[in-house]
């Protein structure tokens, strides 16, 4: 089973999600995306999807090549990226990652919001994806 990583920033849900899907913590990850020029206080980590896609990389983690709509959780794939709590502020769009698995434990989603007392989550009607992408 993929076990959470909880951010230890306040914007770092990017970096934590990654850090999820490559089986390492959240201060690993940081280094690493810290390494490549990545940052949880670049807005680009949570407005846009090429600084997770590059942090990905580096865990030789692929992702499939654009973001897809969210239809339905049954559809989704056994591994993705989820963009939650989407948002605009101006011209810009704004979401919190997290990341969807589904293993012999079933469905769930890792949320990675420090204030959660369950980092991993099964209240499917309480999150609203907007859209995905899959991680191979």
């Amino acid at each position: 089973m993929m076990k959470p990583v909880v951010q230890l920033e306040r914007t770092g849900c990017g970096i934590a999600s990654v850090a999820a899907l490559a089986g390492v913590s959240y201060v690993t990850a940081q280094r690493v995306a810290n390494r490549i020029g990545i940052s949880a206080t670049d807005s680009r980590l949570w407005s846009e999807t090429t600084p997770v896609r590059q942090l990905l990389r580096q865990y030789q983690l692929r992702t499939s090549s654009r973001p897809r709509p969210f239809v339905s959780w049954d559809a989704l794939p056994n591994r993705a990226l989820l963009a939650i709590k989407w948002h605009r502020e101006g011209r810009r769009a704004f979401w919190h990652w997290v990341v969807f698995v589904r293993d012999s434990d079933g469905a769930s989603v890792l949320d990675s919001k420090k204030i959660l007392k369950h980092h991993v989550r099964k209240d499917f009607w309480r999150m609203k994806p907007r859209w995905f992408i899959e991680v191979r």
